[in-house]
């Protein structure tokens, strides 16, 4: 999909969309009860991915417009050689795989090979110990084994998903266990939404530090949960205030324990010359903090390491489609400096790279000057109609 957007000042008052990674966490929880009702949840294309998942495990699935009714997934009855689609969701293969490591019997879990690019060695460090097999591929891994209960050591500066994913399966173990992460613990405030989301559904894990006490043979208690506004995609909405114009974003929870809700601090930052920001523990909002720096004052980015690891690798992405706009931006292995230039119009089309993250970053800077993005339909695996609301609140958008 190719979209044109016209320079326009956005204005109106939209809701948040739902926190895909709340709903990523609810679902999987729902699940593991006998039955939970999950409300508010946007089908995109990676919760859509996580539901499919699930299925393929046991769990009974019925949607009801936003509202989800699962439950009955158990380790004891996961079908033999189930195929799970993860697609591209770097969330739901990473979330899914301890599950199937616990299973006891062969699971695939299959997606593009963008997403198998993307590393696993955490999970197949701890198979190789434990004697499960891992068998990868260009765009599949199969697993089969016994992922046993115990003591388990992890380093922070990976992804919070391989975390978040030994957390959901180590409470269903028979017996207790230990998790320590290795410092540096970046993206920390993710681990957070998991312990949360556990304990909502009554799974008792004590954390000390960066370690974390689980005990064994628990199981979701069944809720009615409801999942709350998405910091991580509000902040596109909010950056369009910060380029001049009067968005209300609505929805949002007061007391999120989303480490995204720091793009109020980012953007208060790069009104001014010289900003230095750390996104270590924030890395996606790294292109729209680069697309807001582009078009003030540049800044200094430190914790990048690690965006090139993402649905594409952001800070190359960023950077040549920035200079589409008369902006050069130098990247280093941790650093990204955005120089502080003058914006002019693309003249050639801007590119999305087959990330949500991009395609959306580039339409809230072409509000100011206009242009062209090819492969816009990414937004679909965060965000699905956020043309939609780009033209709700008055943005001029072209899709053909």
């Amino acid at each position: 999909m190719t979209v044109t957007v016209t320079p326009s000042k956005a204005t109106g008052r939209v809701s948040a969309p739902p926190s895909k990674s709340m709903a990523h966490r609810a679902l999987i929880c729902g699940a593991l009860c006998h039955q939970a009702t999950i409300e508010n949840v946007a089908f995109s294309k990676d919760i859509e991915a996580t539901l499919a998942c699930l299925q393929a495990l046991g769990a009974s699935v019925q949607l009801d417009g936003a509202t989800v009714h699962i439950g009955g997934l158990s380790l004891a009855n996961i079908p033999a050689n189930a195929c799970l689609p993860c697609n591209e969701s770097g969330s739901t293969l990473r979330f899914f795989l301890p599950l199937c490591m616990a299973a006891g019997v062969p699971i695939t879990l299959t997606g593009s090979t963008r997403l198998f690019e993307r590393p696993l060695t955490v999970y197949e460090d701890i198979a190789r110990e434990g004697h499960i097999q891992f068998d990868k591929q260009a765009d599949r891994v199969t697993v089969c084994g016994r992922l046993a209960s115990g003591d388990y050591t992890v380093p922070g500066n990976i992804s919070s998903q391989f975390i978040t994913g030994l957390l959901f399966v180590l409470p269903l173990l028979s017996g207790d266990s230990t998790l320590t992460v290795t410092e540096p613990f970046e993206s920390a405030s993710y681990i957070d939404l998991t312990l949360q989301c556990l304990s909502d559904f009554g799974v008792d894990v004590r954390r000390s530090g960066n370690r974390f006490t689980i005990r064994g043979s628990q199981r979701p208690t069944a809720i009615a949960y409801t999942v709350e506004g998405d910091c991580s995609n509000a902040a596109f909405l909010e950056a369009l205030n910060v380029l001049g114009g009067s968005v209300r974003v609505e929805g949002l929870r007061e007391t999120t324990l989303q480490g995204d809700r720091v793009y109020t601090d980012i953007f208060s930052k790069l009104v001014h010359d010289g900003a230095r920001v750390d996104l270590a523990d924030c890395p996606d909002l790294a292109p729209v903090a680069f697309a807001v720096a582009a078009a003030l004052n540049g800044a200094t980015f430190t914790g990048t390491a690690r965006l090139c690891i993402k649905e594409s690798d952001r800070a190359a992405a960023m950077a040549e489609e920035l200079a589409k706009f008369g902006i050069a931006v130098t990247v280093g292995e941790n650093t990204v400096i955005v120089h502080k230039g003058t914006l002019t119009k693309p003249t050639v089309p801007l590119c999305g790279h087959n990330d949500h993250r991009i395609v959306m970053a580039l339409t809230v800077l072409a509000t100011l000057t206009g242009g062209t993005i090819d492969g816009a339909e990414a937004v679909s695996k965060s965000y699905p109609d956020f043309f939609d609301v780009m033209k709700l609140l008055q943005i001029g958008i072209k899709t053909l």
